[in-house]
């Protein structure tokens, strides 16, 4: 018995590695298949004026339409040359609407990552579109290299970059202090938690006055109330997203966004 049992556990452990390669190719091929949807959410300024829209990825698998996926594991699964191709077809999408952009000089941020903006460098197809669109920003979420000795401080996108989700954990202040962005935005988890008390309202508009003087201004994220407006109006903020001011919508109806929230 104890001779089967050792030879039992000896060929399991031999087989342990193959059960775990096909673990993670099953879950490769799954994201592979995974297709995506487009939304946007705008962005107003605190005079109420349309700076903005950030455009929004819904992730899904074809067994399940209506279940959305994780954006953030979706991405981090897949390979560069794939979430490149993934700001391909981003850019390909928002220039159908070049015409609205331009005549209104509304801005249109994308989501992307250091390795795939990066990447996106020796790419002719993306250059060739990006110099098409003077009007597209990208959002980097965590905090790559921008020391100026560095490749990523001479990329041909480095005026148009935002840094996204400021307090999430990612992005700190070593992220702004390093490097000059157009806008910082403000995760909504920060700016719940410094709602919880005086002093973290007085941190607020603080940290708001500070991060403002590093880049063109500072965009708060999550804004859900009116309360929460007001408070972004009284701070130097330039300007603030969230439900308060619209939920994401389809593009179908980007023609009828209104150019001016009137709260």
């Amino acid at each position: 018995m104890a001779t089967k049992l050792m030879m039992t556990n000896r060929v399991s452990g031999l087989l342990a590695p193959s059960f775990a390669a096909m673990d993670r190719s099953k879950g490769q091929n799954f994201w592979r298949q995974c297709q995506r949807r487009y939304t946007f959410q705008p962005i107003y300024r605190t005079s109420g004026v349309l700076l903005a829209i950030e455009l929004l990825t819904a992730v899904f698998h074809p067994s399940s339409p209506d279940t959305r996926l994780s954006p953030e594991d979706y991405f981090n699964a897949i390979s560069i040359r794939a979430r490149l191709d993934v700001v391909l077809e981003q850019l390909k999408m928002v220039k159908q609407w070049h015409q609205i952009f331009v005549h209104h000089s509304v801005l249109v941020s994308i989501n992307i990552d250091g390795q795939a903006l990066m990447a996106m460098q020796d790419d002719i197809e993306a250059k060739r579109l990006i110099d098409a669109m003077p009007y597209i920003r990208f959002e980097l979420l965590e905090h790559v290299d921008t020391s100026s000795d560095t490749p990523f401080a001479r990329i041909a996108e480095a005026d148009r970059l935002w840094l996204d989700d400021f307090g999430s954990g990612l992005a700190n202040f070593t992220s702004f202090l390093s490097w000059r962005y157009e806008y910082i935005k403000v995760a909504r988890d920060l700016f719940i938690v410094l709602q919880e008390s005086e002093v973290g309202n007085q941190l607020f508009f603080t940290l708001i006055t500070l991060m403002d003087r590093y880049s063109k201004g500072v965009i708060v994220e999550g804004v859900e109330t009116s309360q929460e407006w007001a408070m972004v109006q009284r701070s130097d903020a330039a300007a603030a997203q969230g439900y308060y001011l619209s939920r994401p919508t389809s593009f179908d109806r980007l023609q009828a966004l209104p150019m001016l929230f009137c709260g």
